[in-house]
């Protein structure tokens, strides 16, 4: 049976206190990517209970995807973004999320993440990274930014990191390794820079900026 908006409500203010709560729920968060970082950025966000999800990838669900990212093996071949939908209802109802199967650009990125409070990089290209960042910088400036450099490797995961380069963007990772670089994505470390990429957008959107 799924409970009811206020008891899912109630279980929130439980374990994460009513103040923090009231901000979450009043919060809507883009997300640009929806692989291993950007599916379990969004898994963790709408854990949280954020009020609202925008979610984008044009890519489609293969099966070397399933390793690391929030996907089932029944939904190879859909479309992440709308897959991604389908999990995060079942796990938390009272979310709205919207999809957009298309790809980021810097011509559609401010009609799309309009009404972000804080947008997530978590493409896997450096270019469109760097795309990206220097889009949102350039046309949103009130908007926060929290992107991911480096997750890819056996290293240690204590050297990944998030760092406050300018007033509202963060960047998480080891600023290091390099997915083309063939060393391989390891799922618990790709999960690690997810975990400090949601981390850090909470802790934005609950004025806790000290990193």
């Amino acid at each position: 049976m799924i409970p009811s908006k206020e008891e899912w409500q109630k279980a929130l203010i439980l374990k994460q206190g009513e103040s923090v709560q009231k901000v979450l729920s009043q919060a809507t968060v883009a997300i640009c990517g929806l692989g291993g970082l950007g599916s379990n950025v969004a898994l963790m966000l709408a854990r949280a209970g954020v009020k609202k999800l925008i979610l984008t990838d044009f890519d489609k669900v293969d099966i070397t995807n399933l390793h690391r990212q929030h996907y089932k093996a029944t939904q190879i071949g859909q479309a992440k973004a709308e897959a991604l939908v389908s999990n995060l209802q079942e796990i938390a109802p009272y979310v709205t999320y919207e999809s957009h199967v298309t790809k980021i650009t810097a011509d559609n990125i401010v009609s799309i993440a309009k009404d972000a409070a804080v947008i997530c990089e978590a493409f896997d290209n450096a270019q469109a990274k760097s795309m990206l960042v220097n889009a949102v910088l350039e046309k949103m400036p009130d908007t926060y930014l929290v992107a991911a450099s480096g997750m890819a490797g056996f290293d240690s995961v204590n050297m990944i990191k998030t760092r406050r380069l300018s007033d509202k963007f963060y960047l998480c990772g080891d600023c290091v390794s390099d997915v083309g670089d063939n060393i391989g994505l390891i799922s618990s470390r790709v999960m690690v820079c997810a975990a400090q990429e949601a981390h850090t957008i909470i802790r934005i959107l609950c004025n806790k900026f000290d990193v």
